[in-house]
């Protein structure tokens, strides 16, 4: 039997989320699918907690690389393609929001929300505005992938003439729309 890898394993917990959803990954179903016991995964994963969060790392990874905003960079254009690279990475996987939920940047995920953070107030907006307006995206963001994944309907709208794509954006935009007011007011 081969040594099995982080990577590999992680890559193939997010195979198995896209086949079974959230609620039927296991441990054990894992094992089977990589042909090894489930103690072998305890190697690298002490907990089913540990595989959840290294799944959710790689599954907002091309999120996580894109490129960071510039000082020449329009906040407001800059903040809804944010909040669109976001709900990408989440609808890649399915049940992706379920899996990102309740997680918290860490490391260079937290790096790179300062940057963000930074960005923003040296475009004029207040840093505790900045602060609410990013976590605010962040939990909308959330839970239209959330609803979205949830959704068996035919329907694809989110009522009449605009569809999902666009209700998401309609969305982020008031927080953009709020958040400029603040910002030209301080």
């Amino acid at each position: 039997m081969a040594k099995l890898e982080r990577a590999a394993i992680v890559g193939e917990a997010l195979a198995l989320l896209d086949d079974v959803g959230f609620d039927a990954v296991s441990t054990r179903r894992l094992a089977k699918r990589l042909g090894v016991e489930q103690p072998s995964l305890y190697w690298h994963f002490p907990r089913k907690a540990a595989l959840l969060s290294a799944m959710a790392e790689a599954a907002l990874a091309p999120h996580a690389t894109a490129p960071l905003p510039e000082p020449s960079d329009d906040w407001r254009e800059w903040f809804l393609e944010n909040a669109r690279s976001l709900r990408r990475a989440l609808l890649a996987h399915r049940d992706g929001a379920r899996l990102h939920a309740g997680t918290r940047p860490q490391g260079e995920d937290l790096s790179r929300a300062i940057h963000k953070l930074e960005f923003l107030v040296a475009s004029g907006v207040p840093r505790r505005d900045a602060r609410i307006a990013m976590l605010s995206a962040g939990h909308f963001t959330v839970g239209s992938v959330l609803e979205e994944q949830a959704d068996t309907s035919a329907d694809d709208g989110e009522g009449p003439g605009m569809d999902r794509a666009e209700a998401f954006d309609a969305g982020v935009t008031l927080i953009i729309d709020g958040l400029a007011r603040r910002a030209d007011r301080g």
